[in-house]
């Protein structure tokens, strides 16, 4: 099971990264850290706020962060990606969990990587490489995405906006993630939920934990994985302080 909190922003701690031979570890939850910019003096006091909020934690839940627009700046530089790397950890990651392979993209290199190139180049090197060992054995039971912009919000061919990728990168990554059958994709950045699926690709927007800009509550978005499916529902605070997740997780598994 994987709890995703919106906007799904930051990174996986490397001693947490697993193989498909690894010992399991309990399921990761995906954890919000939509910061000031960079180079803000609000910065670094919030992220000693957050990192003093997280540590309530339950020590053996991995927690995962995704790297997005409030982290790196809306066109990010190498200094802004260094700066976000020094403290939360690597941008871009993957890493395995009970046979599911998860992928964790800088989304932000897609939108504009114009002051940084080679951060681009980079990245689109490992995720190459990323997606063929995918198809390599032992193959994984799913491939997830988790990446701050969503591709798109409602139709893969809606124009180019804010709250999606450009249509050029946008076709480019679908193809790509289809032919390495990648199950879903994860994504926040909207503040609203959002998504759909095209050809088997589901894409998933979630809503935020935080500022809601749409209609919906405050809330998470509970991804239940088996061998067979993945199936996802979105819970506002107040359901999960009323009932808890238990009796809801147990229906979203008969689902699968």
């Amino acid at each position: 099971m994987l709890a995703a909190r919106s906007p799904p922003q930051c990174f996986l701690d490397s001693n947490m990264a697993s193989s498909p031979d690894r010992p399991e570890a309990p399921p990761p939850s995906l954890t919000p850290s939509p910061l000031y910019p960079p180079g803000t003096e609000f910065r670094a006091a919030q992220e000693r706020d957050l990192k003093e909020a997280l540590s309530g934690m339950d020590r053996s839940i991995p927690l995962v962060f995704v790297s997005g627009n409030h982290d790196l700046d809306q066109v990010p530089t190498p200094s802004t990606v260094e700066q976000y790397c020094r403290v939360w950890g690597d941008d871009y990651f993957s890493f395995w969990v009970g046979g599911v392979f998860c992928l964790v993209l800088n989304s932000q290199l897609y939108f504009n990587a114009s002051a940084c190139p080679q951060q681009k180049e980079a990245q689109e090197t490992w995720l190459e490489a990323q997606l063929s060992r995918a198809s390599s054995a032992p193959k994984p039971k799913h491939i997830l995405v988790f990446q701050h912009i969503p591709l798109y919000v409602k139709s893969p061919d809606e124009q180019d906006e804010y709250i999606n990728l450009p249509q050029e990168v946008r076709q480019n990554l679908m193809e790509r993630f289809k032919r390495a059958g990648v199950t879903a994709i994860f994504s926040g950045h909207y503040h609203r939920n959002a998504g759909g699926c095209h050809d088997g690709l589901d894409m998933v927007v979630t809503s935020a934990i935080g500022c809601q800009l749409g209609d919906d509550t405050h809330g998470v978005r509970l991804v239940a994985v088996t061998a067979d499916a993945v199936v996802h529902r979105y819970f506002s605070l107040e359901q999960l302080g009323q009932r808890g997740v238990d009796e809801e997780l147990r229906k979203m598994l008969q689902a699968c």
